[in-house]
Formats: C-alpha cells, structure tokens, sequence
C-alpha cells in the first residue's frame, strides 16, 4: 500500500499565502489547500498571467493544490437571498480551481435539514444542484464539509442531488466533536463520495445540536449560545478522539481512498510545530 498523501491548509501557519506555501514545503507536505475567500488568494484578485505565477511559485516548492477552500462565510447556502452571489463566487472558484489544477473545491454549505420537505431543503438543494452542474464538465467537485449534519442525512442530501460535481470532504474531527459520530461509521455511509479529507483531530466536551454550533459561527449575536469552546476542543493529531489507524484504515480499504489527507489547524500557540508534528504522526502511520 502506497504512503499516505499529506497536505497542510496553507492559513493554518498563519502566515501570508506564499509563506505558507514555503512553510508546507518545509514540513514535509506534498500538498497544500488554500482559502480563496482572502486579501491574497481571491479569484476576482488573481488574473490569467498572475494564476500562472502562482501555480508556478507552488510547483517550484514541489507541492500540488489537493484542493481550494471556497468558504464565504455564513449560513452557507441556507438563505435563498445570499445565494445568488453565493452561487455566482463559487462558480469562479471553480474556474480557479481548474487553473490551479486541482479538481477538488471544499466548503461548508450550512446545515442540511433532515426533513427533505423543509424550505431550507430545497434552497440548498437548488443551490448545490447548479454549482455541480457548473462543476461536473470542468471536472470539479464542490465537496461538502462533514460535522453539521450525521453522514446518512448528508448522504441522502447527495443522493437527491444526484450530481457527479458534489462530493464529500470528510473532516473527522467536526465529526467527532460536533455530530458526535464515528468518522468510521461516516466513511462506510459516504464513501463513494469522498474526495478530500482533513486531518483534525478534537475531543465533544458537551453534546449538543451541531445547528446551534454551526449558527453560532454564522451569527454570533443571534445565537442561542454564548461559546462554542464550551462543547468542543481541537486538538493536536492523535490526542482527541479520532482513531485515526482505524480510520484511515477504513478510509483506504473500505473506500478506496488514496486522495490527500490535509492538515487543518485552526487553534494552538505554535501552529508551525503542531502542523510539523502531525506530519510526523501521519508519516508514522
């Protein structure tokens, strides 16, 4: 079985975009995924000749892009009255994504309702059935961010979809810390339709409705709680509740998955040792 493929989310340094780029390089990672929703990486900022420079700058550090983070922020595509320019933003990160080479555009859409009848069903549904179509011919796949909804609520949402453009980006630490579901069980119910993943890791402190979590991120001041950290606590790679053996385990074998496992940091003093570390961690197994 070959080695595990290793990426680092470039804003998890901390650092400008390049370097970051630079620094993942020097972890010992061989991809990178990078946010297109900043003051750098933005595809209304970077022209033909300058995604060029940019492909060329990542190339020469020996890295690929594993994928593009199209996150704009919100409550996703949950509101039918942000969803034009929602919609309109990630179709030109997807042609981002087709100059950068990759095929893969991760984000979270909200939080799928398990009622298929909702309104709030249907707006999402709309919204993701024309990104896929938009994607599927120009060989990207929007992939959806696990840990707002179970995996067989959001495979069903996939199913309805019906679409080869939307996939999965199976972050195993949102499961485990938000949903509270085994990222095992998660790979047996999606796993198909996986094509990213994230290497986090996270312990669930308090059970809790993951809506009123991923609400809070979306509006602070409308939420029904007043701290997230209350209920879940990221964690450096192997010191949460993630089994990762058994879940890469079931990743490769079960799902036949051999894409990119990309490191996300999002908390943490000294971001740069603990993306290192998790190199090494992944590397071991």
């Amino acid at each position: 079985m070959s080695n595990l493929k290793i990426g680092v989310m470039v804003e998890s340094f901390r650092l400008s975009a390049r370097e970051g780029i630079a620094k993942a390089a020097e972890v010992g990672a061989q991809g990178i995924q990078i946010y297109t929703s900043g003051k750098e990486i933005h595809p209304d900022k970077l022209d033909k000749a300058a995604r060029k420079e940019l492909l060329k700058y990542i190339h020469s550090h020996d890295l690929v892009v594993s994928a593009l983070c199209g996150d704009f922020g919100g409550h996703g595509f949950e509101k039918a009255e942000e969803n034009a320019w929602k919609i309109d933003i990630t179709k030109r990160t997807i042609d981002l994504a087709v100059d950068l080479q990759t095929n893969v555009v991760t984000t979270h859409i909200g939080v799928i309702p398990a009622d298929r009848a909702s309104a709030r069903y249907r707006i999402m549904f709309d919204a993701m059935k024309e990104i896929a179509e938009y994607g599927a011919p120009r060989g990207i796949t929007l992939a959806i961010e696990t840990g707002p909804e179970v995996s067989t609520v959001l495979r069903a949402f996939i199913e309805d979809v019906d679409s080869k453009g939307l996939g999965v980006n199976l972050d195993p630490a949102n499961l485990r810390m938000v949903a509270g579901e085994e990222p095992v069980q998660a790979v047996r119910n999606l796993k198909e339709f996986i094509v990213h993943t994230h290497a986090k890791d996270g312990i669930q402190l308090i059970e809790i409705e993951p809506e009123k979590i991923y609400h809070w991120f979306a509006d602070s001041a409308a939420s029904e709680i007043s701290n997230p950290d209350d209920y879940f606590k990221e964690v450096p790679l192997g010191e949460g509740h993630v089994n990762f053996p058994t879940y890469i385990k079931a990743l490769r074998e079960e799902a036949g998955y051999d894409g990119f496992f990309t490191i996300e940091r999002e908390v943490g003093e000294n971001p740069y040792n603990d993306i290192k570390e998790a190199v090494k961690f992944l590397k071991a197994l």
